[in-house]
Order: structure tokens, then C-alpha cells, then sequence
């Protein structure tokens, strides 16, 4: 019974703020409706799913989608885990520079939209202004109306916005392994990159596996800095589902569409979720609890 109670408050919350609007989303998900005059009537089944995977703009968020994933995957986070090791070595100004290369990730995702629509403006723009002052003007272009490479453009801002988060995780993974490791490893005659590869990274395994998790589920749910960049455009080339589903759900007045996407958003990111924990994280929950058991 005390446990009850005190578990009670926090069931009523979830309940209320998380599996209500879940409900309701998958409800309304059955309709056609424009979000006005109470709760739906035209009941349509399936067929907003059955418009939605016929839709060549849904389609491409998703190869859009899986772009973001693999190239935070690939680029992103060994960046992050490569500046990690750098600042854990003892250096003047350390401190300083963990502040620096953290700082973009504590601007709200509004702001840092805002600041790179000025810095890859095509007329008066801070990187078309330094490759005109460097001698490279054949390399200036038009960073986020240009469908070829506007996705490029919002992945370098994607990294300049959180790769900070990711190397602070690596960073505090790497202080948390015992120093008289590598010195082990060393006085057994393995090099920096050896201690590297068979020491420090094996034993930052949960932590990069966390920091994967939470990358690609950002990137799958990415809105906000693609609506304040671009708005999805042009042609659509820089949508991202998230941004496909406001613009049908706010702007079009589509909102049974609009949530038949946001439900696929979330089935997307929960079979995802519940896999990698299956498959990836569960050997890691298991090792923390066998610690623990250990240790008492």
C-alpha cells in the first residue's frame, strides 16, 4: 500500500500527459478532421495511412530521416568522442575549452536556427563571406536553398548544436575508467592507440551506446532547428516527418492526417527504443545490477 501511494501521483501524470494524448492520437488518427467543432465524426479507417506511404514526400522524409541517423552515427559522435579524448589529457586552458565546445549545445534549437539563417545567408552570410575573403568565391552557394545540398547544411548545424552533449557524456565515460589501466597497458607495452582500442574503448561501450540511442532518436523526431532553417523547403527537400506533420496538421488544417503521421513517428521511435534496449542496452542494465549485487 506505500508503495502504491507513492507511485500513484506519478501513474495519474503519465496517465494524463503521456498515455491519454497516445490515445487520443491513434483515435484521431482514424479521421478526417480539421481539429475544429469537438471530437470527430468522418470515420476513414486506414486511409490516411494508406495516403501517407503513398505520399512521395512522406517517403522521402523517411530516406531523409535515415540519412540524418547514419551520418550522426558515422560523423557526429566520433567527432564528439575524438574531442572527448583530446580534452580529458592534462593541457592549459582544458576547462575553457570543454565550456566553448559545450556552449552551442545550451542555445535553444530556435536560436541557433536563427543565428545559421544569417550565417549561410547566400548575400550577406558569414561562410560566404570567408570563402570570398580566403580566394575560394567558386565555393559560395546558396547553403539552405539549394535542394542538393540543403540537407548537408542542416547536418553541419545538427553537429555544431549537439555534438557538445555527446562529448561531454564520452568525456565523463572516460573519467569514470581507472587511470591504472591504461598505465597497465602500457607498462605491458601497448601504444596510445592500442590502450585506445582495447582498454579505454571497450570500456566506453555503454556510454557510446547511450549516446547512440539518444542521437537517433533525436534525429528521428528533429522539428524544431529544420522548421526555423528551412521550414522543410525547398521542395521539400529538408523535411523531416516531424515538419511534414505540422505542416499538415497546423498549417493545412489536416489534423487527422497530421496525427495518422505523428503515430508513425512514435511506432518508429518505440520499436526502435524497445530494440535497442533488447538487443543492445539490456547486457548493460544487466552488468550494473550485477555490480551492485556484488558490491553488497
Amino acid at each position: 500500500m506505500t508503495i502504491t501511494l507513492f507511485l500513484l501521483p506519478a501513474l495519474v501524470l503519465f496517465g494524463l500527459l503521456v498515455l491519454a494524448p497516445i490515445a487520443v492520437a491513434a483515435y484521431t488518427s482514424l479521421f478526417k478532421w480539421n481539429g475544429l467543432g469537438g471530437l470527430p465524426t468522418n470515420f476513414i479507417g486506414l486511409d490516411n495511412f494508406t495516403r501517407m506511404f503513398g505520399d512521395e514526400v512522406f517517403r522521402g522524409d523517411l530516406w531523409r530521416g535515415l540519412a540524418l541517423v547514419i551520418l550522426s552515427i558515422t560523423i557526429q559522435l566520433p567527432l564528439a568522442l575524438g574531442i572527448a579524448m583530446l580534452l580529458n589529457r592534462k593541457m592549459r586552458g582544458r576547462a575553457v575549452y570543454r565550456l566553448l565546445f559545450f556552449a552551442p549545445y545550451m542555445l535553444s534549437e530556435v536560436i541557433t536556427g536563427v543565428l545559421f539563417t544569417m550565417i549561410l545567408s547566400p548575400d550577406q552570410g558569414l561562410a560566404n563571406q570567408i570563402l570570398d575573403a580566403v580566394g575560394l568565391s567558386a565555393l559560395q552557394s546558396e547553403w539552405l536553398g539549394d535542394p542538393d545540398i540543403v540537407m548537408i547544411s542542416v547536418f553541419i548545424v545538427m553537429t555544431w548544436k549537439y555534438f557538445g552533449f555527446h562529448m561531454i557524456l564520452y568525456l565523463a565515460g572516460r573519467q569514470g575508467i581507472p587511470q591504472e589501466l591504461g598505465e597497465a597497458a602500457a607498462i605491458d607495452g601497448a601504444t596510445p592507440w592500442e590502450q585506445f582500442r582495447y582498454v579505454t574503448l571497450p570500456l566506453l561501450g555503454p556510454t557510446i551506446r547511450i549516446s547512440a540511442f539518444l542521437s537517433i532518436i533525436g534525429a528521428i523526431q528533429l522539428f524544431d532547428l529544420v522548421w526555423v532553417l528551412t521550414a522543410g523547403g525547398p521542395i521539400h527537400s529538408s523535411e523531416t516527418m516531424a515538419v511534414t506533420m505540422f505542416q499538415f496538421g497546423f498549417k493545412r488544417s489536416q489534423v487527422g492526417y497530421g496525427t495518422a503521421i505523428s503515430v508513425v513517428m512514435f511506432l518508429i521511435s518505440l520499436i526502435f527504443a524497445l530494440g535497442y534496449q533488447r538487443f543492445v542496452l539490456r547486457r548493460d542494465t544487466e552488468g550494473a545490477i550485477t555490480t551492485m549485487r556484488d558490491q553488497r
